[in-house]
């Protein structure tokens, strides 16, 4: 008797009149709770909360930067960028994002600032976006992409409103290219600021000392071309500086002059060399130290050099036990404040489920309840009738993805927490190099976890999605691994279907971390292409290569050619033993 009703409750013309019929009791009840009074959730005004929790935070900036972040975490816990507080939650992950660079840990600086990128259209202040720009440039700059950060600089630049900031932003822009040896370039860029607007700015005090700067700079450059203008920069600035006590920036100045007596005045150069010393002395800056004492070390001999080395190895041991613990303090806060904001997030859930639950038994009884009972009974037949099949295949997707990550965990992860604990229990680890190989280990495990994480996280796939491709690209960047990048900024993918756009993201992904993990290669070139029809990229690598006859190898590729056949695409891999890997895919508009 259930085996017939179930194939009579089968027919396709059964279905449809059953659907028409809960459709017209569906409009029944939503007619009844069209002049229902809405459910008004009164929010509670933290605004006062949040603004105590980022004073604090700014106070502690500058002296104890963990407390500091650990304020901005807090004031970030309490805002709903979607709602209200935007401007407060874009400071807070400003600000952090700022202690995450001064840490030197550029990465986490960089996952920081993406998360501002959805809201920045909706500010009205573009200062924010400045503020985001700026420290996205240094972080680049920092890790060696002068391109990137050169990018970001002028997006800057575009909204600095006051002189002495475009100056600032030129300025950064001419270190990059003093750091390049390209000091015709820089000139280009220092010398139209060299006039009257940036000396009469309103806000003077900050106008002189980035007019300073930019005669450093320009001094610098002139002495590196042989033009004789530039001990006359350097000069200038000198008074400036002195007059205004700007001891801070004295430092640079002093650094410059060392350089710029070298050859001519060997003895002049190392007064000035031990004046920049003592100025960063002053101002307690281990790096400036750093800086002073490699060029003294280079104009000494005998004991005095003896001292300046030891002294210089100390700074440096300092500059990295420090660093090692502000990232280590950092990621406790991070998760503690990451479990905090869950715990919070399900009560307030939980909260605001009961309230709603109780509103919707109210407006119920203004229903028959024989016809709701009838229906909600047609719909759940319906719904476990026409969805079982859907649930089994994403339960099944979720167990293969569980799998997948557990198995990175245990192949990947696991096998270096253990290397690295049994490293630490049997060496010195107060001796350098044992030092630095067990941070160096910590670094390897940071980084598989993080891959782990970036593996399984959410794609954005709005209009920063060339964006987040570029930034997910560069994660993989690597000293002995060089780039080469074409055509991604020529690709309309707004345009382009957003489960497309999540294909090619894993794709090259999954391409990326099997190259890093198996290839040795120190190529790696990714072209993109659009036609009329299809968009091709083209995946290049100069590795050992692979035999795809190899059941192995044939294996680990087979997830990579799904995902592209799921979007109707076509994939073409080639590669022998010796002699590199390519990959080409193409997939339809």
């Amino acid at each position: 008797m259930m085996k017939k009703a179930f194939y009579i409750f089968a027919n396709k013309k059964i279905l449809k009149y059953l659907l028409i019929t809960i459709s017209i009791l569906l409009l029944v009840i939503l007619n009844s709770y069209k002049n229902q009074t809405p459910l008004k959730i009164k929010r509670k005004d933290k605004t006062s909360e949040i603004k105590k929790l980022i004073q604090k935070a700014d106070f502690l900036f500058d002296n104890k930067p963990d407390s500091s972040y650990f304020y901005y975490n807090k004031a970030i816990q309490l805002c709903d960028p979607k709602l209200d507080y935007l401007e407060d939650y874009i400071y807070s992950l400003i600000s952090i994002a700022e202690i995450q660079q001064n840490a030197s840990n550029y990465n986490a600086s960089e996952e920081t600032l993406t998360k501002t990128l959805p809201y920045l259209k909706k500010l009205k202040n573009p200062k924010f976006t400045y503020n985001v720009y700026t420290i996205t440039a240094y972080n680049y700059y920092n890790k060696y992409d002068n391109t990137s950060a050169i990018n970001y600089h002028i997006k800057a630049l575009k909204l600095a409103k006051k002189p002495f900031k475009k100056a600032e932003i030129l300025n950064d822009i001419a270190n990059i290219y003093i750091g390049e040896e390209k000091y015709k370039k820089a000139v280009q860029i220092l010398e139209p600021i060299n006039t009257l607007e940036i000396k009469h700015d309103t806000d003077s005090l900050r106008t002189i000392n980035h007019y300073a700067m930019l005669l450093d700079n320009l001094g610098f450059c002139y002495y590196k071309l042989g033009n004789p203008k530039a001990l006359k920069y350097l000069t200038e600035s000198l008074k400036i500086k002195l007059k205004y006590k700007r001891d801070f920036e004295l430092m640079t100045t002093y650094r410059y002059l060392a350089i710029f007596y070298e050859k001519s005045n060997l003895k002049l150069s190392k007064i000035y060399a031990q004046k920049s010393y003592i100025n960063a002395c002053a101002v307690n800056n281990a790096t400036f130290k750093a800086n002073g004492l490699a060029l003294l070390i280079q104009k000494t001999e005998g004991n005095e050099l003896k001292k300046y080395s030891l002294a210089y190895i100390k700074i440096i041991d300092s500059l990295i036990t420090n660093r090692s613990k502000a990232q280590n303090q950092f990621a406790y806060i991070k998760y503690d404040s990451k479990k905090d904001r869950k715990e919070n997030l399900q009560l307030k859930s939980q909260k605001a489920e009961n309230e709603l639950q109780i509103e919707k038994q109210k407006s119920r009884n203004l229903i028959s309840s024989v016809i709701i009972i009838f229906a909600l009974g047609i719909i759940i037949f319906l719904y476990y009738y026409l969805t079982s099949k859907s649930k089994k295949d994403k339960n099944e997707a979720i167990y293969k993805s569980e799998m997948q990550i557990s198995r990175k965990l245990h192949d990947e992860l696991a096998n270096d927490v253990y290397q690295t604990l049994t490293f630490a229990q049997n060496r010195d680890i107060e001796l350098i190099e044992h030092k630095d190989q067990l941070l160096n280990n910590l670094q390897v495990i940071y980084s598989r976890a993080r891959n782990i994480s970036k593996e399984n996280s959410t794609i954005i796939t709005d209009e920063n999605y060339s964006m987040a491709l570029k930034e997910m690209i560069s994660e993989f960047n690597d000293p002995n691994i060089n780039f080469i990048l074409n055509g991604l900024e020529t690709i309309s993918w707004n345009e382009i279907e957003k489960n497309k756009k999540i294909t090619v993201y894993r794709v090259l992904q999954e391409l990326l971390v099997n190259t890093k993990k198996h290839s040795d290669a120190s190529l790696i070139g990714i072209t993109f292409k659009k036609t009329d029809q299809s968009v091709t990229v083209s995946y290049t690598e100069n590795g050992k290569g692979c035999d795809l006859n190899n059941v192995t190898f044939r294996n680990g590729l087979q997830n990579i050619e799904n995902r592209i056949l799921a979007i109707k695409g076509k994939i073409n891999i080639d590669s022998t033993p010796s002699k590199g890997f390519k990959v080409f895919f193409k997939f339809p508009l």
